[in-house]
């Protein structure tokens, strides 16, 4: 029973981050007024209408897994109001609707988790580590300690740590401390030369973590949502350096999510005294919102940004590429999306995605 609870828990968490996508896409095409003939839950044959809003049906279908919307003449450019039909400028806020959603739905997420968990102060500094026989473990310096001053000169920053230790290589220097709420003082020299892997200093720094608003998270949430497209973009230029291992950068279908999301789950079972809500179950959320939001901006057909890349030469040179040859190559961009689906879904089941933390 708690096998298929975590089954339904993981299927019911994914399809909301695919009806938000289909929600972003039928919100901006309310918004420009376009009709818009049905919003599905799940994928036909359809079960039931459960209401109408205007013109547009609300359904339940068979296939009990995501959503779609189905706008007006929405591959038909010669249906008067329907979406093929409207100006460039409105088919790109329509087809950038979902995305922009489930990338709204990640930072959202994200700023909850910094709401729960603080976030880092950046205008303290604190020790992190020390290393061994270093000029910081000879001067007394501890894990924990917060820097205040360096001859004087105020700490407001990790930046003004750095710099104050660059300008004073070789030289003795004084540095000012807080430890258990007392101040102390002590006296280094950083080395012109420093161990490999090591520092001047031979510390490890970082900002403490303070509980903060809501609203103050918000940045840290940008943040973390534009790392994780960083990642993404940087996997082929370390597959390239030889970096990470092909097995590191492998792409997963709903086989591999689904044990990625177990593991996770249990990570939160064993924390759970430590926090009311499952953070690290939040995390892949917002990592798989972000994730789905920016993969379907590339420019590969059948994807909203592969439909987009359309829409650049009638925008640039108002002319509108053959409508006809358009839905062939999103129709065969949708037909190699199902391929490779199904291959990335075979290897999930042949090679199953090793433990987290083996």
């Amino acid at each position: 029973m708690e096998k298929i609870l975590s089954i339904l828990y993981f299927v019911i968490g994914l399809s909301i981050l695919i009806i938000l996508h289909e929600l972003g896409h039928y919100l901006v095409s309310k918004l420009f007024k376009l009709e818009v003939e049905e919003f599905g839950l799940g994928f036909p044959p359809r079960l039931v209408r459960l209401f109408r809003i205007k013109e547009t049906e609300f359904t339940l279908n068979m296939i009990p897994f995501g959503a779609f919307v189905r706008p007006k003449g929405e591959n038909d450019p010669t249906i008067p109001g329907g979406m093929a039909a409207a100006k460039p400028w409105v088919r790109f806020f329509v087809l950038l609707g979902g995305p922009f959603m489930n990338i709204l739905t990640g930072i959202l997420i994200y700023s909850f988790i910094f709401s729960q968990t603080g976030v880092p102060d950046v205008t303290r500094t604190l020790i992190a580590d020390v290393a061994k026989n270093s000029p910081a473990e000879s001067a007394g310096i501890l894990a924990g300690d917060e820097i205040l001053q360096v001859n004087s000169v105020p700490i407001k920053s990790i930046t003004d740590l750095q710099n104050a230790i660059k300008t004073n290589l070789g030289k003795e220097i004084t540095i000012t401390l807080i430890r258990e709420n007392t101040t102390v003082t002590v006296q280094a020299v950083p080395r012109v030369n420093p161990p490999e892997n090591e520092g001047a200093l031979g510390i490890g720094i970082g900002n403490p973590i303070s509980k903060s608003s809501w609203f103050a998270t918000i940045p840290y949430a940008f943040q973390a949502a534009w790392e994780d497209v960083s990642a993404t973009l940087s996997v082929p230029g370390k597959l390239i350096r030889g970096e990470i291992q092909p097995s590191e950068a492998r792409m997963v279908g709903p086989i591999g999510m689904y044990s990625i999301y177990e593991q996770v789950r249990q990570v939160d079972a064993q924390n759970s005294t430590d926090f009311q809500v499952p953070l690290n179950t939040l995390h892949l959320m917002a990592l798989v919102a972000v994730a789905l939001g920016f993969t379907n901006l590339l420019p590969f057909p059948a994807l909203d940004g592969g439909r987009i890349a359309f829409l650049i030469p009638e925008i640039i040179l108002r002319r509108r590429p053959s409508a006809k040859w358009e839905n062939i190559v999103n129709a065969a961009g949708f037909l190699i999306l199902i391929i490779l689906m199904v291959a990335i879904t075979a290897n999930d089941l042949i090679n199953p995605i090793p433990p987290i933390n083996p």
